[in-house]
């Protein structure tokens, strides 16, 4: 009894260390965002500056018009994309699971690459929406299209086969590939290379109606970890026993695949594609504080967040003035770390 409760309060001790230690990381990347870039800032001045007062030349207009809302952009969308992934984590009960295994994000370049092929003829007249561009608008409106579809298909009489999903998620990537190859064939010079930027994923269309649209989603996401917290931790015992413990598993599907839905097809509107956030980072926590949704998603958010500012703090400083894609150093970053933390717990197995 003495050693349930000693490890029942390690694990408290250690769950508490984290939301510290990730809140104050949060803290210094956001701050380092403001700081760093092609022009490398005073603290002093990003202070006045998020203040409001008088800075001379364009150092008010560096933090204010550029470096805030694209840390904000970046902080948001690292918590959608980790918050989803740890949600698709647990409903598929497979640490491997991500976002893009639904085809939310081959759904999405199909339509980005569709409306920069069709955007000389569509621009004029159609233009964009609550600070969104028309680019932006057909990746939110793909990544909704595929995964209805990939739901329809996935739910009959008997409910929604989370087989079945994983499975269309595959065709429909496999799909949405050619498609987009299609679309790399007949489109011009300066076509594929927005595509293929797009499809790297970054940042530098930030401003702060995309910010505010990213703030939104996410607080969503996050006011609903308590009604889904304890709801995932059931589903990880099965569905079956889900169900005997008073789980209606069908409704809990199609609301969490909703969101998740919700939350990557905005991510990936605003941001491009950005691969590994969604896999590494519940990954990384879960090893840390535990398979524990109700604590596992709002730490995920903090990681996401941690993660992303930091990948495209690098992006913007690496090879000044020049910008990396930030989807690119997420994968180049990601991957290694990602491995050596399965090295070693292979080796404590």
């Amino acid at each position: 009894m003495a050693a349930l409760a000693h490890q029942i309060d390690r694990r408290l001790s250690r769950r508490r260390q984290s939301l510290w230690l990730l809140s104050l990381a949060l803290l210094v990347s956001f701050v380092l965002a403001l700081l760093l870039g092609s022009v490398s800032l005073a603290s002093l001045d990003v202070a006045r500056a998020l203040l409001g007062l008088e800075l001379p030349g364009y150092t008010a207009q560096i933090i204010q018009s550029i470096r805030l809302p694209r840390a904000l952009l970046a902080a948001g969308v690292g918590a959608i994309l980790a918050i989803c992934g740890a949600i698709l984590q647990g409903l598929f009960r497979n640490p491997l699971a991500d976002p893009s295994l639904i085809g939310v994000t081959a759904g999405a370049s199909v339509g980005a690459s569709l409306m920069i092929v069709l955007g000389a003829s569509l621009g004029g007249a159609l233009g964009g929406l609550a600070g969104m561009s028309l680019v932006s608008i057909g990746a939110f409106l793909g990544g909704l299209l595929t995964v209805w579809l990939v739901y329809r298909v996935a739910t009959g009489i008997n409910g929604t086969s989370v087989a079945t999903m994983l499975l269309m998620g595959i065709a429909v990537s496999a799909l949405s590939a050619s498609m987009t190859g299609l679309m790399d064939y007949f489109a011009d010079n300066e076509m594929l290379r927005r595509m293929s930027l797009w499809r790297m994923g970054g940042l530098d269309g930030a401003n702060y109606p995309r910010a505010l649209l990213a703030g939104a989603v996410l607080a969503l996401l996050l006011f609903t970890i308590p009604a889904f917290g304890r709801a995932l931790n059931t589903l990880l015992l099965g569905e079956s026993q889900a169900r005997h413990l008073g789980i209606d598993v069908e409704r809990l599907k199609t609301r969490l695949i909703v969101l998740v839905a919700a939350g990557v097809g905005m991510a990936v509107a605003v941001s491009g594609s950005i691969a590994f956030v969604g896999l590494v980072v519940p990954h990384m926590v879960r090893l840390w504080v535990g398979p524990d949704h109700r604590i596992l998603l709002p730490l995920s958010a903090l990681g996401g967040a941690v993660l992303l500012l930091l990948a495209d703090t690098f992006a913007r400083t690496a090879l000044a003035p020049a910008e990396l894609p930030v989807g690119l150093v997420t994968a180049l970053l990601g991957a290694p770390f990602f491995i050596s933390l399965l090295r070693r717990r292979r080796d404590f197995e």
